[in-house]
């Protein structure tokens, strides 16, 4: 896999249960091992897949939360990664110190690559979770440079910029999509509008996992993605309420190309930072190779 730019993705939907993280943490290995079988490059996982979304107090979310490295669902992730040569991007609980943040595991074959926090919290998340601080991180890999984001941040065109900025190749989005008011009948859903629109104006990869289910009266809406560097689904929408494995075959070489969209106009490089900070105020290195 080193040096290829060429990588096939699973995004694995199925539905956590709060509270279950012995059974959330085997079916997760068991359908990592699945995509491996059918030639996995890179696995996404949803959101909070360890523990379960709908928490109902500090002590629960403490009970269910893990360290990174050290958890043992962390670490059974890391053991599956190495044995089978594999990336993987899984959303968990994590506990640093006495804080907690709704986070997602980068790892290699080699171990940890590193773990982002999610940045912007949505409704009674704020109850449990610090925000982020760690910005929008990117995490080198073999085939290419990998950013994160998780569920509400893909809301922010501010995230998904920055990530650009810093020379993402592909965006892996681990996922609990809620239903969202007035959504019409026959149109895609508005968080599957979001992935698109941002693989388009970016020009990079990204790659939604969602659960589904309902848990504890709150209902998730499956239909994860993979979007390619044109905006395009190249797999899913998936089924809203059954679990699924969509793959797709991706060229990051393609993205990193694809900014040049004709002879004069270069999506990331037409920005006017003459009108506006370069980095949006953040302290972001940009990349505009």
């Amino acid at each position: 896999m080193a040096g290829e730019a060429s990588i096939r993705v699973t995004c694995a939907q199925f539905e956590p249960r709060i509270g279950e993280v012995a059974r959330n943490r085997e079916t997760s290995l068991t359908l990592i091992s699945q995509a491996a079988d059918e030639g996995a490059d890179l696995v996404v996982l949803p959101e909070l897949c360890q523990s379960g979304y709908v928490i109902e107090s500090r002590k629960e979310a403490f009970s269910l939360a893990e360290t990174a490295p050290g958890g043992p669902t962390i670490e059974a992730w890391i053991g599956l990664a190495r044995e089978r040569g594999i990336h993987l991007v899984a959303g968990f609980l994590e506990r640093d110190e006495d804080r907690l943040f709704n986070s997602a595991v980068v790892i290699g074959p080699d171990g940890i690559i590193g773990t982002y926090r999610k940045n912007h919290l949505w409704d009674a998340e704020a109850l449990f979770f610090e925000r982020g601080n760690r910005n929008f991180p990117i995490f080198h890999t073999p085939f290419g440079r990998l950013g994160v984001l998780i569920c509400y941040d893909g809301w922010f065109p501010e995230a998904w910029r920055l990530l650009a900025l810093a020379g993402a190749d592909i965006v892996c989005v681990p996922t609990n999509w809620v239903p969202m008011p007035k959504q019409p009948q026959g149109l895609p859903a508005m968080a599957n509008l979001l992935c698109m629109t941002a693989a388009h104006v970016n020009s990079f990869v990204v790659a939604a996992c969602d659960r589904i289910g309902t848990e504890r009266g709150q209902p998730f809406i499956g239909q994860s993605l993979i979007v390619d560097h044109t905006g395009w689904p190249v797999a899913g929408p998936a089924s809203m309420d059954q679990p699924a494995m969509i793959s797709a075959e991706v060229d990051l070489a393609a993205a990193r190309r694809g900014r040049n969209w004709n002879s004069f106009n270069q999506i990331v490089r037409d920005r006017r930072s003459d009108l506006y900070g370069e980095t949006l105020g953040s302290a972001a290195i940009p990349d505009l190779q």
